[in-house]
C-alpha cells in the first residue's frame, strides 16, 4: 500500500513512525526541529490520516508498506523511530531489514505481548459512538466525546482525525471497523527471529509502565547495543509530554 508522506528539511534520511490513532501531523514540530540536518518523513500508516484503508491491520501489512515506502524514496539505509504501535512496527522492520537501518528509536512499547487495553477499546467504543449527523463543528464532537473521555488533552489528540468528508459532513480519518476488528493484531508481541546489533535507542515515559524493567533484558537480546533513557516527568507520549528533554536526548543519539 503507498502511505501519505509529509518531507521536511534535508540530510541524511530519518523516517519517523506515529502510533495508534496517531497521524503524521502529530510530529510535524518535531521533524521540522530535525529538519535542519536530516530529511524527516513522517508517514501515515494504513487505516489513519491520509493514508489508504483496508480491512488488513497487522503487522507483516505494515511493514510491507514500510517496505514500499522506502522503494518509493529510494531509501537504502537510514535512521528509524517509532513511537507505540510506530515503534512495533520500527522493530519489526529493523529485525527483518537490518542491513537498511542506521539506527533505530523506539518510544514507549517493548516487544513484549500485552492484552487489549480497556482504554484503548473504550476510546475506539467512543469514537464509532459520534452521530456527526448532529455535529456542525468539532465543538459538536468533542461535546459527544467528553461523555465517556473526561481527558481534553486526549480528546484533542483524537480530533486531529476528524475532517471534512464534503462540505456538509464531518467524518473520521481512521478506519475505525478495520482497527477496531484487528485490535488483537496489534497487541502481539514481536516475535521475529535475528538481532539488530547497530546503534537502538528505547525512550520511556518515567509515568508510562509501557517500557517495564522486566522488559529491558528482553530488548537488549534483540538489540545488543540497545539505550533505555527514561523521562521522568513523561507519559505515554514522551514526545509531547516534555519535548525539549525528548529533543535532547533524541538529538544526542543521533549526531553521535
Amino acid at each position: 500500500m503507498k502511505l501519505f508522506c509529509r518531507q521536511f528539511g534535508s540530510g541524511y534520511p530519518f523516517v519517523i513512525l506515529h502510533g495508534l490513532f496517531g497521524i503524521s501531523d502529530n510530529w510535524v514540530s518535531i521533524a521540522r526541529e530535525l529538519g535542519g540536518k536530516y530529511t524527516v518523513y513522517v508517514p501515515d500508516l494504513r487505516n489513519h490520516g491520509q493514508s489508504q484503508h483496508s480491512p488488513v491491520f497487522d503487522f507483516p501489512s505494515l511493514v510491507d508498506d514500510l517496505l514500499q515506502l522506502t522503494e518509493d524514496l529510494n531509501l537504502k539505509k537510514f535512521f528509524l523511530a517509532g513511537h507505540s504501535l510506530g515503534g512495533k512496527v520500527a522493530m519489526y522492520f529493523t529485525l527483518q531489514h537490518p542491513e537498511m537501518i542506521s539506527k533505530l528509536v523506539v518510544i514507549d512499547i517493548s516487544l513484549r505481548k500485552a492484552p487489549v487495553s480497556w482504554e484503548h477499546q473504550m476510546l475506539i467504543d467512543a469514537m464509532l459512538g459520534v452521530d456527526f449527523s448532529n455535529s456542525a463543528a468539532r465543538s459538536d464532537v468533542e461535546r459527544q466525546l467528553a461523555v465517556t473521555i473526561q481527558s481534553q488533552r486526549l480528546r484533542q489528540f483524537l480530533l486531529k482525525n476528524v475532517y471534512w468528508r464534503d462540505k456538509k459532513m464531518l467524518d473520521w480519518r481512521l478506519n475505525l471497523p478495520a482497527i477496531n476488528k484487528n485490535l488483537l493484531n496489534i497487541f502481539e508481541g514481536v516475535e521475529v527471529p535475528g538481532k539488530f546489533e547497530g546503534p537502538a535507542l528505547f525512550i520511556r515515559g518515567g509515568r508510562s509502565d509501557y517500557i517495564k524493567e522486566e522488559d529491558i533484558a528482553e530488548l537488549k537480546l534483540k538489540f545488543p547495543g540497545a539505550l533505555v533513557k527514561t523521562i521522568p516527568e513523561a507519559g505515554h507520549w514522551v514526545h509531547a509530554d516534555a519535548p525539549g528533554e525528548f529533543l535532547r536526548i533524541l538529538r544526542n543519539f543521533l549526531d553521535q
